[in-house]
């Protein structure tokens, strides 16, 4: 195991390395200029606006300018925001709680509804929860989560005056009153979200499942005397499990960068936003900082999901 580890922690090196030139090379070649606000000002002169490109380095050729980047980024400086002037880690921390909160809510509200209605559908195959359930999973899968959540705030805030349609990033939580109101204004974008997270999940659970369930090692337990709980239980579950694992495992650098879309219909402060933010603004630290981390939680959660192979398979050796 050790060994594989070593292995991985090898290839991820290089190829994260790749990644980075690639992300760097696109943002430098984009079009759009970082200080383009300042050339319409007519109190800025040419002078101060070259001194400015010069102190941020935009004067150095590219490949200079990704050397000093990775090897600030490495070492904790992710560089500071071409617009704010503030240290870009410091706006990531700054979006980052309000992400894990609804991001990671929801997350958490697909996982709680997609494995017991992925579990029960495959069990009762072709049955009417089974019906259901899948019309469940192919309506919440087919509409986009920028047509749900303009539909949630038309219905929930506009016609029911029910919840908040836009995401209030100044409320602080001190009292009851306080959480109530953190409470309403999360429902929205946590349901738009978990319910999409939930059809992907239910449907790739179900599928996992109905493919388990017809094996020969599954009919040999049933013929052992087993219960079908614990058919289910001790085998068909374990191995419909790995191609799960997967999903999961990519699926969760998500829950840390942030729902593009969702947050940007609900106007949440989060990663997402931020970035798209970030893009249309020419922002270049803060998109390779934001783009880069996705990227190595990607690496690393791939690398996760492969060592729980083990765990979940006996017939994985990772000693070989």
């Amino acid at each position: 195991m050790k060994t594989y580890l070593l292995k991985r922690l090898l290839i991820s090196i290089p190829t994260l390395i790749a990644i980075s030139l690639v992300i760097f090379t696109i943002l430098a070649l984009a079009p759009g200029d970082p200080l383009g606000e300042f050339a319409t000002n007519p109190a800025i002169t040419a002078e101060v606006r070259e001194n400015l490109r010069r102190s941020f380095g935009l004067d150095q050729p590219i490949h200079i300018r990704y050397v000093k980047w990775a090897f600030a980024f490495f070492t904790g400086d992710m560089g500071y925001s071409f617009t704010s002037r503030s240290p870009v880690i410091d706006l990531i921390l700054q979006r980052l709680p309000t992400t894990l909160w609804v991001v990671g809510s929801a997350y958490l509200l697909g996982i709680l509804i997609a494995f017991p209605l992925g579990i029960i559908s495959a069990l009762n195959r072709y049955s009417f929860v089974d019906k259901l359930a899948t019309t469940f999973a192919f309506l919440w899968f087919s509409l986009p989560t920028f047509f749900t959540g303009v539909l949630f705030i038309i219905i929930f805030s506009v016609q029911l005056n029910w919840f908040p349609f836009i995401y209030n990033s100044t409320l602080r939580v001190t009292d009851w009153n306080s959480f109530i109101a953190q409470i309403q204004q999360s429902i929205m974008p946590i349901s738009v979200l978990g319910l999409y997270q939930s059809a992907i999940l239910m449907r790739f659970i179900r599928s996992s499942i109905l493919e388990q369930l017809y094996q020969q090692y599954v009919r040999t337990a049933y013929a052992k005397g087993l219960s079908k709980f614990t058919v289910i239980k001790r085998h068909v579950l374990r191995n419909a499990l790995i191609p799960v694992v997967t999903l999961v495992a990519l699926d969760i650098p998500g829950v840390f960068t942030g729902a593009l879309v969702t947050e940007q219909v609900f106007r949440v402060p989060g990663i997402g936003s931020l970035l798209i933010e970030s893009i249309y603004r020419s922002d270049t630290p803060v998109v390779m900082a934001i783009t880069f981390i996705y990227a190595v939680l990607i690496v690393v959660f791939n690398l996760i999901a492969d060592l729980l192979y083990a765990l979940l398979d006996p017939r994985v050796n990772y000693h070989r």
